[in-house]
């Protein structure tokens, strides 16, 4: 039997940038499962702080040389990679001089978020399934961690459910105690559209805030994932609402109920419910 494929796609991941526990998490999961026997591919934007020479960044040119368009605008797409010699793993960075090269992250020195954190996160979402698509790899499982990889879900049941790639992909989504109070651009639903999307594949997401966002990813999740302690209320009903299934791993040391919930998506198991 071929081995059940993740890809991680999140914002932050340990010890290239710490700035939450998803960083911790997506530092040791996808090894766990690694050992475990699963082939996993891991994503991340290359923010201006993650020293490139320290973690021994070099530019992967195959990869390289892609535009994605944001907003009716071209924007090119840079990848990058570096390993984790302890863990035998590698990472993929996506790079982009005007989103991503800035000392700071998602707000500036004076901790005003920044005004096209929308773009940013569309530039992402939108670089990583395309990045994925020219690795000519296709994930049987793809996990999201954090708000940044929001619209992942939604484009990979819309814009990219007939792509080979990703047609038979299972989204997972991770939630965490994480909520701000920034609000991104109104038109972020707008700016979103991609390939033959409708205006209400985005419905969900147009409060254009924490809550927007997180409806959204949750609206085209197969399957929820608690990772946190203290996760918001109103986001835990959101979940109630939807009746997606969802698995409870904030206890999950040895990472025993992510492995039980990525083997039901297993190539073999679709077979079976199909």
């Amino acid at each position: 039997m071929a081995k059940t494929k993740i890809l991680y796609i999140t914002h932050e991941m340990s010890p290239f940038l710490e700035l939450s526990k998803i960083s911790e998490i997506t530092r040791e999961l996808p090894q766990a499962m690694q050992e475990k026997g699963f082939e996993i591919r891991i994503l991340m934007p290359r923010f201006g702080n993650i020293n490139e020479r320290r973690n021994r960044l070099h530019e992967v040119i195959r990869l390289s040389g892609m535009n994605i368009v944001v907003d009716n605008n071209d924007n090119p797409l840079i990848i990058k990679v570096a390993s984790i010699p302890a863990a035998r793993m590698q990472v993929y960075f996506l790079d982009n001089e005007e989103y991503f090269q800035r000392k700071h992250v998602f707000t500036d020195k004076e901790g005003k978020f920044y005004k096209d954190n929308d773009e940013r996160a569309i530039f992402f979402c939108k670089g990583a399934l395309e990045t994925v698509k020219k690795l000519g790899w296709s994930p049987d499982v793809v996990h999201c961690h954090g708000w940044m990889s929001a619209l992942v879900p939604a484009y990979v049941k819309t814009a990219y459910k007939d792509d080979p790639t990703f047609k038979d992909a299972k989204i997972i989504y991770s939630l965490y105690a994480d909520k701000f109070d920034h609000e991104f651009h109104p038109r972020l639903s707008e700016k979103a559209l991609t390939g033959n999307m409708k205006t209400e594949d985005l419905v969900n997401y147009n409060s254009a805030d924490y809550f927007g966002l997180y409806n959204g990813a949750i609206s085209y999740a197969d399957a929820i994932v608690l990772s946190e302690e203290n996760i918001d209320e109103k986001l835990l009903n959101i979940v109630k609402k939807s009746e997606i299934p969802v698995t409870d791993c904030k206890n999950d040391a040895e990472f025993e109920n992510y492995c039980n919930l990525y083997e039901q998506f297993s190539s073999e198991e679709l077979e079976t419910v199909a």
